[in-house]
């Protein structure tokens, strides 16, 4: 076992684990977006951000930074929920997330995180790029003005289902998801139309047709019940 502290609380964690699955083990909160159970940790939205006070107040992802002998955590602290905030700002600023008229309203992880962190405004000037919304699946949609890169619906595709279908494509603010390299959804040789992804997805940006506001609820637990289930090598 490895002994660190985390938020001045002397915690024992599993050598394999990240300073996050310590966490989660004590009942020490640290909020993410990009993480979720089943899937690799990537870092990619850094809300996770901790700081270490025996690396020189170093900050790194919580999600992606494994546990060592005698590490001092700074989980919550003034600054990280101000960076934290800031983070938050960034992405509601990037896209459009005007949750009155989304799908996920009332079940989406980044409004329940700008809620939690007191964000009730955005002091960056809005991009708000003009991206399509791809409708041509049967079963599903994708919202890109509503995505926030995290990759889980990346990840979920290809580590779960094992089909590869989704990747990124573009830069900056036109940075998308996309299907077989660019083809519309409905198009995809590849999709298995398992809805892995749909489920993965922490926003609105994923959807199952039919759906209206308010009425998208997510099975985040899907991907590790699968992963659970599957025998080991």
């Amino acid at each position: 076992m490895v002994n660190l502290r985390i938020d001045d609380t002397p915690v024992r964690a599993e050598p394999h684990w990240t300073i996050l699955t310590a966490a989660r083990a004590t009942g020490i909160r640290i909020p993410t977006l990009c993480d979720l159970d089943g899937l690799r940790p990537v870092g990619a939205c850094r809300l996770c951000l901790v700081e270490i006070r025996n690396w020189n107040s170093r900050l790194v992802p919580a999600c992606a930074t494994q546990v060592q002998e005698g590490l001092d955590v700074v989980a919550n602290s003034d600054r990280l929920i101000s960076l934290r905030r800031t983070i938050l700002e960034l992405l509601f600023a990037e896209r459009n997330h005007i949750c009155a008229f989304c799908v996920s309203n009332g079940h989406c992880e980044l409004q329940d995180l700008a809620t939690e962190l007191g964000m009730d405004h955005v002091t960056f000037p809005y991009r708000f790029p003009a991206l399509a919304v791809d409708a041509s699946h049967p079963k599903f949609g994708i919202d890109h003005n509503r995505c926030v890169l995290c990759g889980r619906c990346v990840r979920a595709c290809a580590e779960v289902e094992g089909a590869f279908t989704w990747g990124f494509a573009g830069r900056g603010v036109f940075t998308l998801i996309e299907a077989d390299l660019g083809a519309p959804w409905g198009q995809s040789t590849t999709c298995t139309e398992c809805g892995k992804c749909v489920h993965a997805c922490p926003t609105g940006a994923l959807f199952e047709k039919g759906k209206i506001t308010a009425e998208q609820e997510k099975r985040h637990a899907l991907l590790a019940e699968v992963t659970q289930r599957r025998p080991r090598a």
